[in-house]
């Protein structure tokens, strides 16, 4: 695992230890940041389910301000941190240990608005629709953020959750993506 591109490009991310996470493979990750950017002009992003760090860090590296990292495995937070060091983004990083549905309820109570949120979940316990459902519901996405859902191709995630649109479908073998958005302009995300 690697940065794919911009200003940490080329640097090698350790992956977490053992099997508890599914790293995104760098294709996967080349193809959601050519749906949505591939670079940005600032903003804020929430990496929940973060894993290695891999989709924040690569953020981070083409352009968003800040992001934060959510992981309930403590080895995953570990390497986190890790990969974050070796990338020198620990000024745009904060790295949190909890479970997905108490961080949500901490970044409410913070007022949180986030320009790109990244849900990758163990694909064995989907809960994307709820968490979706959430976020829109509380205002954890800017008006013009979006939402990037990596599953299993076999789930099926519905056109519409809440106020928010699916604006994009692709899979990749084994691994899908859908990105929501509020945006109803589907031709910016094709």
């Amino acid at each position: 695992m690697r940065v794919v591109s911009g200003t940490n490009k080329g640097i090698s991310l350790k992956a977490v230890p053992g099997n508890s996470t599914r790293p995104t493979t760098d294709k996967v990750k080349e193809a959601i940041f050519n749906m949505i950017g591939p670079y940005f002009e600032g903003g804020v992003g929430l990496d929940l389910f973060a894993g290695s760090g891999g989709l924040g860090i690569e953020a981070l590296s083409r352009g968003l301000d800040n992001i934060i990292f959510v992981d309930k495995d403590g080895k995953a937070v570990h390497t986190i941190k890790s990969n974050i060091a070796a990338c020198r983004l620990e000024d745009n990083s904060e790295v949190y240990r909890n479970d997905a549905e108490r961080a949500i309820k901490a970044l409410i109570k913070r007022e949180a608005v986030f320009d790109y949120i990244f849900l990758d979940p163990p694909y064995k316990k989907q809960q994307l629709e709820k968490l979706v459902t959430t976020i829109d519901g509380e205002g954890l996405l800017a008006s013009d953020g979006v939402i990037v859902c990596e599953h299993g191709s076999e789930i099926s995630l519905p056109d519409k959750i809440g106020n928010l649109e699916q604006v994009k479908h692709e899979k990749y073998g084994i691994i899908a993506v859908s990105i929501y958005s509020k945006q109803t302009d589907v031709e910016e995300y094709t």
